[in-house]
């Protein structure tokens, strides 16, 4: 084989790097469904809002007087590969909760519409700190449909990634392990709302 040969095809082989993909992971070997589409096993609820599962898919919304609430994995988590499949009923306010230890030391994937800064869902969002990193780009988000997160946090990196295409990647330290789960934000002006969830799956890194 000559030089130039040999050179060509160390330039066209392709490098794989360890961590998260952008690739989906439904049906990967290593992943784990956090809901099994029947009932809450696993997971614990917290606050006023109604949790409920209606046909094998997850659905959060107010409960009376528009009272809100989160639901919470009982297991904690470090560092792992999210992929949550969800739809909204708009106005929504949501999001997916992450190394969550309490209201105000934790990560949250948003689904909503915000308009000061404006961003939309796949914003990353850390309490005392307000956004992380926006996802500026309305035409990302099935409003009508099904949309996908890939959410990967590894030591002090995290990333999200909204319909395959990646709306956050930052490094902070401000918690290193939580629980996951999912929001039912206050206010009357959310209350058709409902955050829909038929998939969860995790991979621990």
């Amino acid at each position: 084989m000559s030089p130039r040969l040999c050179l060509v095809l160390l330039v066209a082989m392709p490098v794989f790097l360890p961590g998260c993909t952008t690739t989906p992971v439904a049906g990967q070997r290593g992943y784990v469904s956090l809901f099994n589409g029947r009932d809450l096993s696993g997971w614990q609820p917290t606050g006023n809002a109604r949790w409920t599962v209606e046909a094998g898919q997850l659905v959060g919304a107010q409960g009376d007087g528009n009272a809100p609430g989160d639901l919470f994995t009982v297991d904690s988590y470090e560092d792992f590969e999210l992929y949550v499949v969800w739809r909204a009923e708009w106005p929504c306010n949501s999001g997916v909760w992450f190394r969550y230890q309490g209201p105000n030391q934790a990560y949250q994937a948003d689904i909503l519409e915000w308009k000061d800064p404006v961003c939309y869902a796949g914003t990353l969002y850390c309490p005392g700190k307000m956004f992380l990193d926006m996802n500026t780009d309305p035409q990302l988000i099935d409003r009508d449909g099904w949309n996908t997160f890939k959410i990967c946090a590894q030591a002090d990196h995290l990333q999200i990634w909204l319909n395959d295409r990646q709306v956050a990647d930052v490094h902070d330290q401000s918690t290193a392990s939580g629980r996951i789960g999912f929001q039912v934000h206050p206010g009357a002006e959310f209350g058709p709302m409902k955050i829909v969830v038929k998939e969860i799956l995790l991979k621990t890194l």
